[in-house]
């Protein structure tokens, strides 16, 4: 299981400069673009957890085909994080395909897990930090959010492994 922390990150990020995401998975490459200027703590925690290999040989473990699918829990089950929370930073704006979320229990508990949104109008409240937009991997998205599922309360665990191999950061 990955690093746990006793609190989020010191800020580390330049909010002047631009940070892309480059999530390798089972199925392909996305890219994203991360909005550091917009939301510079959900920024900079994804930063941070990505760059210390925090979500290295996890998963995706919740899949719900035209709605989203979401990773970065170190259980891999939904119910795990990286020993810290951190408060939300307002949402300006939609929730469109690609768009990346943080995933959380209610206000304030956000920690590693996040989402990717599958549909066109998910219709979600503002209630989810969103920190960045996938540039490139649409067609991977499609692919993961298409997975057969089985299990889970919801039915929407994977059939199968879908496998974050690992999530590199650049910055510019």
């Amino acid at each position: 299981m990955p690093n746990q922390y006793s609190s989020a990150p010191e800020m580390a990020i330049d909010q002047s400069k631009t940070y892309t995401a480059t999530i390798a998975t089972s199925q392909g490459t996305m890219t994203a673009e991360l909005f550091a200027s917009e939301v510079p703590n959900t920024v900079n925690n994804f930063v941070f957890l990505a760059r210390d290999g925090f979500y290295t040989n996890g998963g995706f473990h919740r899949v719900i085909k035209e709605f989203m699918i979401q990773g970065g829990c170190p259980k891999g089950d939904g119910t795990g994080g990286p020993g810290y929370r951190f408060a939300d930073e307002p949402v300006t704006r939609k929730y469109v395909k690609g768009t990346l979320a943080m995933a959380n229990s209610g206000p304030n508990t956000n920690g590693s897990q996040f989402f990717i949104v599958h549909g066109a109008d998910v219709g979600l409240p503002p209630n989810y930090t969103i920190f960045g937009l996938l540039t490139d991997g649409v067609d991977v998205l499609d692919s993961l959010a298409n997975a057969p599922v089985g299990g889970g309360g919801e039915n929407s665990r994977p059939a199968e492994r879908m496998e974050i191999q690992s999530v590199e950061i650049s910055e510019s």
